[in-house]
């Protein structure tokens, strides 16, 4: 057995003395003082004996560690680390970042404000993650799919969207989205605004003696609601490729009138010429702006011969058979594939002008003219165009009073047509005798794919074996997909390089 020599220990709390005992190395005998020992705070290191055991014994393991509060282990920062700082510090007054190294500039960029200038980071920093921090800060919903994935260009859409609908005429300076131009104009491609605030016009004082109510809504002069043009801000977008507009004002409140949903003829022809000018447009949309048949055929007439059109949404307006026979024509002068006329005043007359164009049209792909009222001679009309058109796949002529007349030359053409995919005659009045008619009809179709026929008074045996026979295309199609080559036809599979014979 080693004798320790006996050890002061001072306690933070008491400041009392205490003793520690020999220890036994082979029987582990207790401590021959019956007192027991408090925990001390500090302890000093024991010195280290042959026999002794570190492991075995709780106090020769404890360390010294300073209570001190400011005491710290970090290093001093390198140089590198220091200088990045400054420049992150800096940056809005000396922008430093193509001169760094890769792995600096990636630093500097996590460290950067969301809220510095646009004149300082918008042709300077490419990064997207910098990009997607500005949007999550300023928008709570982000659907960067949206925008093909890049966070950039939706920063600057949606920025530049935001300054559109909140602009008033006659008190919004325009250089505020004009000066944003060398910012963005590599970067939009899409325009969506779905409000455009009018001028602000103070009532007029009333005259003595005038007691009549004539002042009141709706009788404002319309040249005095011109809303923002659009002229110079597309000019000035080389990308843009899609215009979505709506000529109204969201959240009015108390304050509505009906001049502020008025899509003023100053408004129309400065739009005409707008997107005459764009020759990049692919998409065009102007939906729920009272847009009428005059107002149509301007638009129209500036689209004709547009070498990138390729949408036209013209929905939830005004237009009748004037305004659709305009469009019919624009059928015959354009790449058009995709026309929509939902919900506009359509009817036999403007239907029976867009087959004539529809027969000999080799570029739409799809047709809406849901919630117009075509009635039977317009269905008839565009059925007899579908016998001689290849290229249509989607058909839309929900809700426009169509019957079984029409019902039974679409069988004939769901019989011979080999393009359309997609049919909707939901809403109508087909009745027990159509159904059966379009049944008959799809015992011979392979490639129809969708045929909407709810609330058409179809019978339920009619519209289950329609369903079934989609069901039974489908899967052909799925199956044509999957081995495209062994529904080759055998010249095809073929080949020139080796004839038959």
């Amino acid at each position: 057995m080693q004798e320790m020599s006996t050890t002061p220990i001072i306690s933070a709390g008491s400041r009392s003395l205490m003793t520690t005992q020999d220890k036994s190395s082979t029987t582990g005998q207790p401590l021959s003082s019956g007192r027991q020992l408090s925990k001390p705070s500090v302890i000093p290191p024991p010195v280290k004996s042959r026999g002794s055991n570190p492991k075995n014994d709780v106090y020769l393991m404890r360390r010294i560690i300073a209570e001190d509060a400011e005491w710290s282990l970090a290093i001093v920062p390198l140089l590198t680390e220091l200088c990045i700082q400054h420049i992150v510090k800096n940056f809005q007054n000396n922008p430093i970042l193509n001169q760094l190294l890769p792995e600096h500039q990636q630093k500097v960029l996590n460290h950067l404000s969301p809220d510095l200038p646009l004149a300082v980071t918008a042709n300077l920093i490419e990064d997207e993650n910098y990009w997607r921090r500005c949007c999550v800060q300023r928008w709570p919903v982000c659907h960067v799919e949206d925008y093909g994935g890049r966070w950039k260009r939706m920063f600057f859409e949606r920025h530049l969207e935001n300054l559109l609908k909140h602009f008033i005429p006659g008190t919004t300076d325009p250089a505020v989205i004009l000066d944003l131009l060398s910012l963005c104009r590599n970067y939009v491609r899409r325009i969506r605004v779905d409000q455009f605030l009018p001028p602000v016009r103070l009532p007029p004082p009333p005259r003595k003696g005038d007691q009549s109510d004539s002042g009141s809504e709706g009788e404002m002069e319309e040249s005095a609601m011109d809303h923002y043009q659009l002229r110079d801000l597309v000019a000035g977008l080389s990308q843009l490729e899609e215009l979505d507009l709506v000529y109204g004002v969201k959240d009015c409140g108390m304050n509505f009138e009906w001049n502020l949903f008025l899509f003023t003829y100053r408004d129309c022809h400065s739009l005409a010429a707008t997107v005459k000018a764009c020759h990049t447009l692919k998409i065009f949309r102007l939906t729920r702006s009272k847009v009428d048949d005059e107002k149509a055929r301007i638009l129209i007439r500036s689209l004709l011969d547009h070498p990138a059109l390729e949408e036209l949404d013209l929905s939830h307006n005004l237009i009748g058979d004037r305004g659709v026979r305009a469009a019919a024509k624009l059928l015959s002068h354009s790449r058009l594939r995709v026309l929509n006329l939902a919900n506009n005043q359509v009817r036999a007359p403007g239907a029976q002008s867009l087959a004539h164009a529809l027969a000999h049209n080799t570029n739409l792909l799809s047709l809406n003219l849901r919630l117009n009222c075509i009635e039977d001679e317009g269905g008839q009309a565009l059925a007899h165009a579908l016998q001689t058109n290849k290229c249509l796949t989607t058909l839309h002529l929900g809700g426009n009073e169509l019957s079984e007349p029409t019902a039974t030359l679409l069988s004939q053409v769901l019989s011979i047509n080999t393009t359309l995919t997609s049919i909707n005659l939901s809403c109508n009045h087909i009745g027990l005798d159509g159904g059966k008619q379009l049944l008959e009809g799809m015992s011979d179709n392979r490639t129809l794919l969708e045929f909407d026929l709810r609330l058409s008074d179809v019978a339920q045996e009619s519209e289950y074996l329609i369903g079934q026979a989609l069901c039974a295309n489908r899967e052909a199609a799925r199956q044509r997909a999957l081995n495209p080559s062994h529904f080759m036809s055998p010249l095809t599979a073929k080949g020139p390089e080796n004839p038959v014979g």
